[in-house]
């Protein structure tokens, strides 16, 4: 007769009880990234569409990406648990 692992209802339990994997929202993993020291880089806003209505100068400095604001970051990262 085999004889029980004195630990195996400790190890049973440990299997079980592993709180679930928190998912990405697919969204935020497609429009922002981490830097190296955790802040949250995203594309400029508003320039989507009506481009005709702004300044070249808003234009020019909306290029590229910026880091998002204390307040916009804490939500992202809610969206990135693991990024």
């Amino acid at each position: 007769m085999l004889e029980a692992h004195p630990y195996s209802a400790f190890l049973f339990f440990q299997e079980t009880s592993k709180m679930p994997k928190l998912k990405t929202k697919s969204g935020a993993k497609k429009r922002f990234k981490l830097t190296g020291t955790g802040k949250v880089r995203g594309q400029q806003a508003g320039k989507q569409h009506g481009m005709i209505k702004r300044t070249n100068k808003f234009i020019r400095n909306a290029r590229g990406t910026t880091i998002l604001s204390s307040q916009d970051q804490k939500i992202v990262k809610r969206f990135l648990p693991y990024a």
